[in-house]
């Protein structure tokens, strides 16, 4: 069985649809950093950095990093169509997922930890941190609405791994507020990957309401 390491709201979101498209048994291990009662002393055997979502394999070995680890079950599972048979379509999803990672995920740790990103140790320094962090954050989901296009989906042809990972990583940071001012009809293509019944229960106990 896989083990899966996260929060509600978090990362882990991703990994879980992920699971259930492939159709794989796991188990959810509540833990993050900002739950100081949750398995911090269990995930950090595991990783490191304590970082959700971790992934155990059945075998033992640690996924991280969500990208990777969306990449290796859509290779380990293509039933799962997390990843296009299509060379071409595949070749720009994962361009989508790590565009996401080295860019929005990075602007997003900025803004929820701007005192590890200043040596200055002010409030309102760290707050011109912060609310830079957001707008380069925001100007990155600008370029990913302008460059990836729902063909009907952001993954192609079958709702896939790029659709499930810009729907959980837009949820933080104000973007969606942003989206539905600049781009409303990449929002719109957001609010329909929510829907679908893949996604739609675990987003249902992840942002219940």
């Amino acid at each position: 069985m896989h083990v899966l390491y996260g929060s509600r709201g978090s990362g882990s979101a991703a990994i879980e649809v992920a699971l259930g498209l492939c159709a794989l048994p796991y188990r959810v291990v509540r833990a993050a950093t900002w739950e100081p009662d949750s398995a911090l002393d269990e995930l950090g055997r595991v990783n490191p950095l304590r970082q959700v979502p971790t992934l155990q394999l059945p075998d033992g070995s640690v996924m991280t990093e969500s990208a990777a680890i969306l990449i290796h079950l859509g290779l380990a599972h293509p039933a799962s169509h997390l990843l296009p048979a299509d060379s071409g379509q595949r070749a720009q999803v994962l361009r989508g997922l790590v565009f996401i990672a080295a860019n929005c995920y990075a602007a997003i740790g900025i803004n929820d930890y701007p005192e590890r990103w200043t040596t200055a140790t002010t409030k309102p320094a760290q707050a011109k941190v912060r609310q830079g962090a957001r707008l380069q954050l925001h100007r990155h989901w600008e370029m990913f609405a302008d460059t990836f296009a729902a063909r009907p989906w952001l993954s192609g042809d079958e709702l896939g791994a790029l659709d499930i990972l810009a729907t959980v990583v837009s949820k933080w940071a104000g973007t969606r507020k942003h989206l539905a001012l600049h781009r409303p009809a990449f929002l719109a293509t957001l609010q329909r990957i929510e829907a679908h019944p893949a996604v739609a229960p675990v987003f249902a106990q992840h942002w219940p309401g």
